[in-house]
C-alpha cells in the first residue's frame, strides 16, 4: 500500500507540473490569466484521473483499448461529480463546464501515457531478466 500510495503521488505530481506548466506557456502566448480556484481544480482533476488510472489491476481483463476508454469513461463521470460539487459553491458557465471538460481530457492524455509507458517498460525489464535467467540456466527455457 505504501508504494502505490508513492507511486500515486508521484503520478500526481508529474502531471500536475506538466499541466501547470503548459496552462501558463499557454497563458502566457495568449495573454490570459486564471485564477487560483482555477489551479485547485486542475489539481483535483488530476488528482481523479491519477486515481482511476492506478487502478489499471481492476480492468486487467479486458485489451488495453477497451481498459484505457472505460478508464477515460470513469475519470469523466468522477470529474462531473467533482465539478458539479463545486458548482454549488461557485456556478459553472456553459462554456466553463466545456473548457473544464477539455482540460480533463489533456492532463488524462499525459497521466495515461507516462503511466502506460512505466507500465511497458517495467514489462521489457521482467521480460529481460526472465530471459537471462533462462540463458543462465538452458534447463528452465524448454518449459
Amino acid at each position: 500500500m505504501k508504494k502505490y500510495l508513492k507511486t500515486l503521488i508521484l503520478y500526481v505530481c508529474i502531471s500536475y507540473t506538466m499541466v501547470s506548466v503548459s496552462g501558463a506557456v499557454v497563458n502566457i502566448i495568449i495573454g490570459t490569466k486564471t485564477s487560483n480556484s482555477n489551479t485547485l481544480i486542475m489539481f483535483g482533476l488530476c488528482v481523479i484521473a491519477s486515481f482511476v488510472l492506478s487502478l489499471n489491476k481492476v480492468f486487467d481483463e479486458f485489451s488495453p483499448l477497451l481498459m484505457i476508454v472505460l478508464q477515460y469513461v470513469i475519470v469523466m463521470i468522477l470529474c462531473a461529480v467533482f465539478l458539479i460539487l463545486l458548482s454549488i459553491v461557485d456556478p459553472i458557465s456553459p462554456k466553463g463546464w466545456f473548457e473544464y471538460f477539455r482540460s480533463i481530457t489533456i492532463p488524462y492524455v499525459i497521466i495515461a501515457a507516462i503511466y502506460y509507458y512505466s507500465l511497458y517498460d517495467e514489462a521489457k525489464k521482467q521480460d529481460r531478466i526472465i530471459k537471462d535467467i533462462q540463458n543462465r540456466n538452458p534447463e528452465l527455457g524448454r518449459g
